[in-house]
């Protein structure tokens, strides 16, 4: 029996090359404005599933129209009292857990939160066994996972994209496309809004493509894109971190 030869051809994929400039604003704006924001807050999602719990209550946070800030700040508040996790929040009473964001700088959304947060941590109880990271765990498909998180009380599109934004590599299914905001970023600072190119520069920076595409979002949230001139002469592609105002 003669071997039945594929004509299909291997293409290789195009080879993006980078330039100097270009490399130095991409480890420039993470170096000023920070990357992933769990990291920021001492939560590594690439040491296992208590980490992922830990960044699901932080993403939970992030999904209100409230300054980063603000939400970094409360998640603090919230570990200071032991509340670490999502499941930790559903075993507070509701005042204790309003005084916790109202301490947090969450004052406009306290009760709204407090009882979205408890709802969460009964519907993560009652499919999930109490832990969120099993969904990430059974599914691997990117669109079932991401029905399957926006189907939880309280996250809609915005806590779902945060969320796995930073899960990208630790979750199969975590495969989501560049957020907008980071896409409009990067083209401002002349760096490409395209994820495999932008994966591609974030490799020859010597960077985590998924710090890179947090300091885009960092970047499209605290600066007025519309006033600058954008690329090399953004005083953000130049600026040391001590400079910028906190988010």
């Amino acid at each position: 029996m003669s071997a039945v030869v594929s004509s299909r051809v291997a293409v290789p994929r195009e080879k993006h090359v980078h330039g100097i400039s270009e490399i130095c604003r991409a480890r420039q704006l993470v170096g000023t404005l920070g990357g992933r924001f769990s990291l920021e807050l001492g939560i590594d999602v690439d040491q296992g599933a208590q980490e992922i719990e830990r960044w699901a209550l932080a993403a939970t946070l992030f999904g209100n129209r409230i300054s980063t800030s603000a939400a970094l700040q409360t998640y603090r508040v919230l570990v200071q009292a032991g509340v670490r996790t999502i499941a930790d929040a559903g075993g507070c009473n509701r005042g204790d857990l309003v005084a916790l964001l109202d301490a947090g700088g969450y004052a406009r959304y306290d009760e709204r939160t407090a009882s979205r947060l408890l709802a969460l941590a009964a519907a993560i109880a009652e499919r999930y066994g109490g832990r969120l990271a099993v969904i990430g765990e059974e599914l691997g498909d990117a669109e079932e996972l991401r029905a399957a998180l926006a189907a939880l009380p309280g996250w809609g599109p915005v806590t779902v994209r945060a969320f796995l934004r930073e899960l990208r590599g630790v979750w199969r299914g975590a495969d989501i496309v560049l957020d907008q905001r980071a896409g409009v970023a990067a083209h401002h600072l002349q760096l490409p809004p395209e994820l495999d190119s932008l994966s591609s520069l974030a490799a020859a920076a010597h960077l985590d493509l998924r710090d890179l595409e947090a300091g885009l979002v960092r970047l499209g949230l605290s600066h007025d894109l519309a006033r600058c001139p954008g690329g090399e002469e953004c005083p953000l592609a130049t600026l040391d971190r001590d400079q910028v105002v906190r988010l």
